[in-house]
């Protein structure tokens, strides 16, 4: 697993809720610093409801910084899934920066820091605010990230944990669908629902229900 030295501050990106068929996708940016302590950190999908819970909780309390994106299903629909989750992506690492930019008064982030985002894409943060090529500028895309570095695990950890419990309140609205258990996947049941009570208010309507 990469870990940031003391010298070297990674700023980890990583989304969930690309394949769903409703609701939003969302990223996260997460700057954990080198002396963070947080044990068991991994992708998101290899841990259980109850330990990526208790992580989210412990990575908010520690990380230097965090900042989450999220685009709706309106706006996947207008702009496809991938372009979506590469807004979401920028929409975290904004924030994130805008948190570092409160937190030291500057009105520019001048803390320098890698960028690695999970996967094969790498957004483009120039349009970002607070983004500085000169401090900012060293951006990979890494494949399987969320499995081999810190920061990249613990986004993919506060992403996916912000996005299921925003389906799992939202299903108080329209529960029918069963969206605290499907979290807007497509499963058997979620299609089921579908089919007998038509579309949901936040179905991505450009995704196909087979």
């Amino acid at each position: 697993m990469t870990k940031a030295t003391p010298h070297t501050l990674i700023c980890g990106i990583d989304e969930v809720g690309r394949g769903p068929l409703a609701g939003p996708v969302v990223a996260s940016a997460v700057i954990l610093g080198s002396n963070h302590g947080i044990q068991g950190l991994t992708d998101s999908k290899k841990l259980s409801e109850t330990r990526r819970n208790n992580l989210d909780r412990e990575i908010r309390n520690k990380a230097e910084c965090h900042g989450t994106g999220w685009v709706w299903q309106d706006e996947i629909d207008r702009l496809n899934i991938h372009n979506a989750t590469l807004l979401a992506m920028n929409r975290a690492l904004a924030g994130m920066l805008a948190g570092l930019m409160r937190s030291s008064g500057d009105a520019v982030c001048i803390q320098p820091f890698a960028i690695r985002v999970d996967g094969k894409f790498l957004p483009d943060f120039t349009t970002v605010e607070g983004y500085s090529p000169s401090l900012h500028g060293d951006c990979q895309a890494v494949i399987k990230g969320d499995g081999s570095i810190e920061e990249i695990s613990a986004a993919s950890i506060i992403a996916k944990v912000a996005r299921d419990s925003w389906m799992i309140e939202y299903h108080r609205k329209e529960p029918q669908y069963g969206f605290d258990g499907h979290k807007g996947y497509p499963t058997a049941a979620h299609k089921a629902a579908i089919r007998t009570y038509g579309p949901s208010g936040i179905q991505r309507k450009s995704f196909r229900v087979s």
